[in-house]
């Protein structure tokens, strides 16, 4: 199984579980995910949800070869696409979302940490945005969330540029709780993760409804014109140069391009 899910005394684990492809995510893995989160919110004994990788991998993002054989879907009118289905999931769930980090976390790897509730990050944490690199826009609000949680010059320094930073910086910059030794990193957070188990669902879930509250609809505004953009902009000139250099293990030539 490429996403392990368990729940274990009111906590939902998943589990990024394709190490041989550096838990690179297909939409496969999209709609398991978003499946199991939807299904949390109909659980009254799940409190609280933990998403982890490996110790050498968080993610690597999209697998491209799945990700480009789907994208005519993106633009879908009527079937919403497994990725968005993930992140509109994340995005809803009622309880607490923590997220345990190590490694590379590239691309939605990242954005997906921006609609978690708690972020720790082992010490080879390491984060990218490398959306401008494959001539694409930011996706599902990173463009507003993401400068709401470290302000703006340093958002446009990321999104902009698009080029990695450590944990030390995340942590720094105010984008994740704690940086933790590797082999403390999972131990502390399913610690935390019982801890708010431990402690009354509906507070819990009233406090998170209450701090998102003048946020969802702003969010699911901005995801739909971040995608409408990303979608339109994965027939350009520039992203179809971006993926091919990435195939012909090459670097991308832009200056052909206005």
């Amino acid at each position: 199984m490429e996403i392990l899910t368990t729940i274990n005394d009111g906590i939902l684990t998943i589990h990024f579980n394709r190490p041989e492809k550096k838990n690179a995510l297909t939409f496969g893995m999209y709609q398991a995910m978003a499946d199991a989160i939807n299904a949390s919110n109909e659980d009254p004994t799940i409190r609280v949800i933990l998403i982890t990788g490996k110790p050498e991998i968080f993610t690597a993002g999209n697998d491209l070869e799945d990700f480009m054989k789907h994208a005519g879907s993106l633009n879908s009118d009527t079937d919403l696409p497994p990725v968005y289905q993930f992140m509109h999931a994340l995005n809803r769930a009622i309880n607490p979302v923590i997220a345990a980090v190590s490694g590379g976390a590239v691309g939605i790897g990242t954005t997906m940490l921006m609609h978690c509730d708690l972020i720790y990050a082992a010490d080879n944490a390491k984060f990218s945005l490398p959306f401008t690199q494959l001539g694409l826009c930011p996706e599902f609000a990173s463009s507003m969330v993401f400068q709401q949680m470290i302000g703006h010059q340093r958002a446009a320094e990321k999104l902009l540029l698009g080029e990695a930073f450590m944990a030390q910086e995340a942590y720094e910059i105010g984008f994740i709780n704690r940086v933790l030794p590797l082999a403390d990193l999972l131990p502390y957070a399913e610690q935390q993760a019982a801890k708010i188990a431990a402690l009354p669902a509906k507070s819990i879930r009233l406090t998170k409804r209450l701090m998102k509250r003048t946020l969802p609809q702003e969010i699911v505004e901005t995801m739909n014109e971040e995608n409408r953009h990303f979608a339109a902009m994965l027939n350009e000139p520039e992203a179809r140069e971006a993926f091919m250099a990435f195939f012909q293990k090459r670097k991308p030539d832009f200056k052909q391009f206005n």
